[in-house]
């Protein structure tokens, strides 16, 4: 999977995306003018591959890609205070805050957002923060189900981020590779948890380019035992396991471009993403033409299951309720 440059198909990204060994693009903020732009673009990207899977992180809060024209949906710890007060009624609306989220996604004909995130945290870890729903790992699990049933009701596969879970460091795996020193009792009772709970519910996990060091010496994306012995031995999990992005600085441990993904489909991955760094993926591109992969079968599940148009969308009643009932419940991003 990877990025594209700007608001129009360049002919180089058209040559690329008819690559068969390119799976997926995923879009960034830099691809969004409005609707109709995003509307062209994605129809533009359809007619080189239909079959290729188009992701965007519209989680909320810091991390929503598509703004303007779109709900504007808070972080999602913005949720907490009223799930403590009233626990059924917050669940509602986050489950209706999955479903609209989802909806407006599909009715831009994407595939999935790359949510929920399931990382125990409140302000520990400056990458997630508020991006978790809490820093206590049931009420994680209770309001990560809540959103991941909504995603699916509007038909969009759900992906778990950042397995077994980022909360606990605190350094941007963007910027460092973090270190977590903690024993496995402890990792288990807290950030394990959420995938615990919800591994059943998910379509795809997302791991993180952290290193557990007392349990494997591999960041988790690049670790058979945390993909293979634990996610879908332990676990049984047998949905999609998509690498974090591989130009990150967690993952520079693995070594160039094409180390980095050749050990990420080892270690289990059955995509790996390669984001803003075009070099980067054509040296990707290479590693794979030379290995030769089996596509995985699992992805053909993160295909969208619906696909709404945007005017019924926006006069149906629960898209109408759901944004006053956030504005109300959880106001502003």
């Amino acid at each position: 999977m990877l990025d594209l440059e700007g608001l129009q198909l360049t002919d180089e990204e058209r040559r690329l995306l008819a690559d068969p060994l390119v799976g997926g693009v995923i879009f960034f903020a830099r691809n969004y003018q409005s609707r109709e732009q995003l509307a062209e673009l994605v129809s533009e990207v359809r007619k080189v591959r239909p079959g290729l899977l188009l992701a965007v992180d519209q989680e909320g809060g810091r991390v929503q890609r598509f703004r303007e024209g779109f709900t504007r949906l808070p972080p999602m710890q913005r949720f907490l205070d009223g799930y403590r007060r009233d626990p059924a009624a917050a669940l509602q609306l986050v489950t209706d805050a999955g479903w609209l989220m989802a909806s407006e996604i599909l009715a831009m004909d994407i595939d999935f957002s790359f949510a929920p995130v399931l990382d125990v945290d409140d302000d520990h870890c400056s990458v997630i923060a508020d991006r978790a729903f809490s820093d206590k790992p049931e009420e994680v699990a209770s309001l990560g189900r809540a959103f991941i049933a909504g995603m699916h009701e509007a038909g969009m596969a759900a992906t778990g981020k950042h397995f077994p879970g980022h909360g606990a460091v605190t350094g941007d795996s963007h910027l460092v590779l973090p270190v977590d020193e903690r024993p496995w009792d402890a990792v288990a009772a807290r950030d394990w948890l959420p995938f615990e709970r919800l591994a059943g519910d998910l379509d795809a996990v997302m791991p993180a380019h952290i290193v557990f060091e007392q349990l494997d010496s591999h960041p988790v994306g690049f670790s058979r035992f945390w993909l293979q012995e634990k996610l879908r031995g332990e676990l049984g999990f047998d949905g999609v396991i998509f690498s974090d992005d591989l130009s990150m600085e967690g993952a520079t441990v693995a070594g160039d471009y094409g180390s980095r993904a050749e050990l990420a489909l080892a270690a289990g991955c059955d995509m790996v993403l390669v984001c803003n760094n075009r070099p980067g993926a054509l040296a990707v591109l290479d590693r794979l033409r030379a290995l030769a992969p089996t596509p995985s079968v699992r992805l053909a599940n993160m295909a969208r299951r619906g696909h709404p148009d945007w005017q019924s969308l926006e006069a149906s009643e629960r898209w109408q309720r759901t944004r006053e009932a956030i504005a109300a419940f959880a106001p502003g991003p």
